[in-house]
Parts: C-alpha cells; sequence; structure tokens
C-alpha cells in the first residue's frame, strides 16, 4: 500500500476469446457454453509448479480487467442492460464495468490444462470477456461454499430471454466451416441479442458482430436474428 492508500496490481495475464471487440461478447459468463478461449500467463506466473493441483477443479473464478472502459470518474448509479438500459440503479448492485477499479469477475469451466515444457495456459469455456482482456488473478471455484441454491438474484434473478437464429443464403454453410463447436458459439452468442438494451424488439439498422474471425452482418425482424452476410478478416482465432 502507498502513502495515498493506492494499491498498484499487475496482470497475470491476458486472455484469447473469440470476442474481438465489446459489442456481442455476453453479458454474463456461461451463457455462450461452447465459446472456447484460452488464459495466457506471463512468466512467472505461468510456471507449472504454481497450477499443481489444479486439475481436481471444474471451473475457476476469473479476476480481470475492464480495460476496454474509459472511466474517468465516479457515478453511483447505472443503466444495466437487464433493465433495459432506461432504469437507475446502484452501481454496487449491478456487474457494471463502469465502476471504480475496472475490475470484473466471471466463473469459467475448465476445459483443459495445457501443459507445455513446464509451462500452463489454461482453456476455458463460456468466457464473457474481449480478445486480450488482462487477467488479474484466477481461484478455484469451490462448490459448497461458493454454490447458493437459496440466494436470490434481485432484478436478474432469471436468465435472458434468447432469440431465434435465421441464417439466410451462403452464410450457414461458411460458419460451419469453423466446426460444430465455433458454430454453436456463434449461434448461442447471437441468441442473446447482442444490441444496446434500449432497443426495441424489432428495428432497421444492420448490426455487424466480429466473432472469431468473421465480421457477421444481422438484422432484427420479429425477435429473429437474421444473418444475412459473413466476411471473413482472416484474424487469427481461438
Amino acid at each position: 500500500m502507498t502513502e495515498n492508500n493506492e494499491l498498484s496490481i499487475s496482470p497475470i495475464g491476458f486472455i484469447r476469446s473469440p470476442y474481438k471487440e465489446k459489442f456481442a461478447v455476453p453479458r454474463q459468463p456461461g451463457l455462450a457454453p461452447d465459446a472456447v478461449s484460452v488464459i495466457e500467463f506471463y512468466p512467472p506466473y505461468n510456471d507449472e509448479l504454481a497450477f499443481e493441483g489444479i486439475d481436481g477443479f471444474s471451473h475457476i473464478h476469473v479476476i480481470f480487467l475492464f480495460d476496454k472502459i474509459d472511466y474517468k470518474k465516479f457515478k453511483p448509479k447505472v443503466r444495466p442492460p437487464r433493465l433495459g438500459g432506461n432504469i437507475s440503479v446502484g452501481v454496487f448492485s449491478t456487474r457494471s464495468p463502469f465502476r471504480p477499479n475496472r475490475l470484473g469477475l466471471s466463473i469459467l469451466k475448465i476445459h483443459r490444462v495445457i501443459r507445455e515444457k513446464g509451462k500452463v495456459s489454461l482453456e476455458v469455456l463460456g468466457a464473457d470477456l474481449v480478445d486480450n482482456t488482462p487477467i488479474i488473478d484466477i481461484k478455484p471455484y469451490i462448490p459448497f461454499v461458493d454454490s447458493v441454491p437459496e440466494a436470490v438474484g434481485g432484478f436478474a434473478s432469471a436468465p435472458p430471454p434468447m432469440f431465434e437464429v435465421i441464417f439466410e443464403n451462403y452464410t450457414e454453410s461458411v460458419l460451419r466451416k469453423l466446426g460444430e463447436q465455433k458454430f454453436r458459439a456463434i449461434c448461442q452468442t447471437l441468441s442473446q441479442d447482442p444490441r444496446p438494451a434500449y432497443k426495441d424488439a424489432t428495428d432497421d439498422k444492420v448490426y455487424v458482430v466480429k466473432i472469431y474471425s468473421f465480421s457477421i452482418s444481422f438484422i432484427v425482424k420479429d425477435s429473429r436474428i437474421h444473418v444475412f452476410s459473413v466476411n471473413d478478416n482472416g484474424e487469427t482465432s481461438c
């Protein structure tokens, strides 16, 4: 702790995720369970000894930094997407990224522990993080203390509604070339309606999401996501 009570924290790594920008990132972890990401650790934190015993856990808490957020001044109230983006509540009753220190917390499933030459990275499922998000820390999820069956979820007590995704023209065949798991992850992501929360069920605007190496264009009609164009950006993807 410094004299002015500031605490210096440095990332221990970063995540490689399918989401190349903030738009379309799932608003909570686990909503796109087929989305595979990889947490890479900087030395010396990638030492295999630091992960001894992690194979016994199925999930981890991931503490990360909302580094894409331009946060300059504390605001006590925010407008969470879950309330349509039109109702203000206290920032500490939300998971909004617009918060002091910009720290986020997600529970992610460990898909694979990757060990290479004494170094470790973690392949995880269902991440709600933008590609290259800094990772501050990880901790094992312990069911008997972290799971609270009788907990009350306030205004987020039920999962969000899901939209049907319709692929037009050639778009489905192109995206399926990524493989079935990545195709399912794209469907899971789009079905959550990535548009701003204040939008009506139908509007005229064309939206573009960047997932894996593709820019995917869609519109919304009758509460359905219509994908009408995909373009391969040629970027490296998870």
